[in-house]
């Protein structure tokens, strides 16, 4: 009894250090340059990006549904993805970030960042012209049915029957898990938990940070996160009925290190559930 209270406050204590994050300083911090510096093939947010194009497009992704668990503010880790599936449904736990997500969805302006750049470099991965970014980004308005409420940490982490009873074909989730869970076996029950929205031979894509033990979702407003290396990813994914395809490792350049967190690496695993 002790032990779960230990964990719900734990959890909460997390819930609670998100209640001052803020969207707009989030973005400009991380998904901007050198963060995100198109020009630079050791750039981050390009390293992600072919990541995602790989794994999407290697022919044994396939099917309707894509889950986005986790979307934050940020539209990059389904601009791949929203040409192999026709439905996509974006979660988060926060109501300001489904509604900056909500903002760019219905083109209403006011968004805290330009997705252009991004869409134009994903079109290039694609083998297209950059000029294509509209169609790329009529293509992402028109495949998200949904913006839902997630917890990662509840057994059902979505309301039911806000998806099918078969389950999703593929979730992705990117930097999510590890910076909402107080400890590694939380963040082992949570990836168990999203993979219950999973069908069995679905896949996860799961971009995460390696040795980070702290980021800035806004300015002073300090957010813990559970330092991971490989060897605990891969353990982690073993023990929630996980098969590993592929995991590839990102180690940040010192001029990446830009003082908004203390990150050293990102990892991008490909997996199939069993």
């Amino acid at each position: 009894m002790m032990e779960e209270k230990g964990k719900e406050n734990g959890i909460a204590a997390m819930a609670a250090c998100y209640q001052k994050f803020d969207p707009a300083a989030y973005l400009q911090y991380n998904y901007t340059p050198p963060r995100a510096d198109f020009a630079r093939k050791d750039s981050i947010v390009p390293w992600k990006l072919a990541c995602l194009h790989r794994a999407f497009t290697e022919g044994d992704v396939s099917g309707e549904l894509l889950v986005d668990i986790g979307s934050g503010p940020t539209f990059y880790q389904v601009m791949s993805g929203c040409e192999v599936f026709n439905k996509l449904i974006l979660t988060d736990f926060l109501e300001i970030n489904r509604r900056e997500l909500r903002r760019w969805l219905q083109d209403e302006g006011g968004c805290s960042l330009d997705w252009t750049p991004y869409l134009e470099h994903v079109c290039k991965l694609e083998g297209r012209r950059s000029s294509a970014w509209p169609e790329k980004a009529n293509r992402l308005r028109q495949v998200v049915s949904d913006i839902l409420p997630v917890d990662v940490h509840c057994s059902q982490p979505v309301a039911p029957d806000s998806l099918p009873s078969t389950g999703a074909d593929c979730l992705v989730s990117c930097f999510c898990l590890e910076s909402v869970s107080p400890d590694l076996p939380a963040f082992t029950r949570a990836l168990g938990h999203i993979g219950k929205l999973l069908h069995p031979g679905g896949h996860l894509m799961l971009i995460g940070a390696l040795g980070e033990s702290y980021y800035f979702g806004g300015p002073g407003v300090r957010i813990p996160v559970v330092p991971l290396n490989e060897a605990q990813v891969c353990e982690s994914l073993r023990e929630t009925g996980y098969t590993l395809i592929r995991l590839e490792v990102y180690t940040l350049p010192q001029d990446m290190r830009v003082g908004v967190d203390d990150v050293t690496g990102v990892f991008f695993v490909k997996a199939k559930k069993d």
